[in-house]
């Protein structure tokens, strides 16, 4: 035999070797509902006691899992719970402590009314002093967002002006306000006081 058709007759085997092993495999290979129905056909070989025995392993497997879920449910209510409680906390202490720095910034305020009252028979003293306070003080609610309200000469608005008086003037415009009782201040742009004033109606 030459060394071509020992060549053809070896590759043949191999061949041959290697369709028996696709073959083995594919064999093996058993589809899903194949295995329902082997199981199936198992469980209608078991005796009661043995189909019984079954149930209640895979009873407690479930029951096992069951509370397992239970005790991470549980675990996370508490968390939740920890959590909303130190949140509330947290909110609680934020509201109590939030004038905490506009007191700090006006405690050196509250040292010069003391220093100025302190000053005895020292007018001019006394009135430097309640100036220098009125001033810083009006630098602190500044830098709180704290804005007075214009209002003598400017036109009525019922929005920032509350007119307590209204007098009839040829000198003035109508709904011109022409007299402030109380200052008026916004804090932030928004009216927490509005301006008591006197406003001209024409005559």
């Amino acid at each position: 035999m030459g060394k071509e058709e020992r060549s053809e007759v070896e590759d043949f085997a191999a061949a041959a070797d290697n369709a028996e092993v696709i073959d083995e495999q594919v064999a093996g290979e058993v589809p899903a509902e194949d295995k329902e129905a082997q199981g199936a056909a198992i469980d209608e070989d078991l005796s009661p006691e043995e189909k019984l025995a079954r149930v209640q392993e895979e009873l407690a497997r479930k029951t096992v899992e069951a509370d397992d879920y239970l005790n991470r449910l549980q675990r996370l209510q508490a968390d939740f719970e920890n959590f909303r409680k130190r949140n509330q906390k947290e909110r609680e202490e934020m509201i109590r402590f939030a004038s905490e720095g506009l007191i700090c910034d006006l405690l050196p305020v509250l040292d010069n009314f003391e220093r100025a009252l302190s000053v005895n028979g020292d007018e001019q003293g006394l009135y430097s002093g309640v100036e220098m306070i009125f001033r810083q003080l009006n630098e602190v609610l500044h830098k709180e967002g704290l804005q007075p309200i214009c209002a003598v000469g400017e036109k009525f608005d019922p929005n920032q002006h509350q007119a307590v008086m209204m007098v009839e003037s040829s000198d003035h415009e109508d709904n011109q306000i022409i007299d402030e009782f109380q200052k008026g201040y916004t804090l932030k742009d928004k009216v927490i006081r509005p301006a008591m004033v006197r406003v001209a109606k024409s005559s």
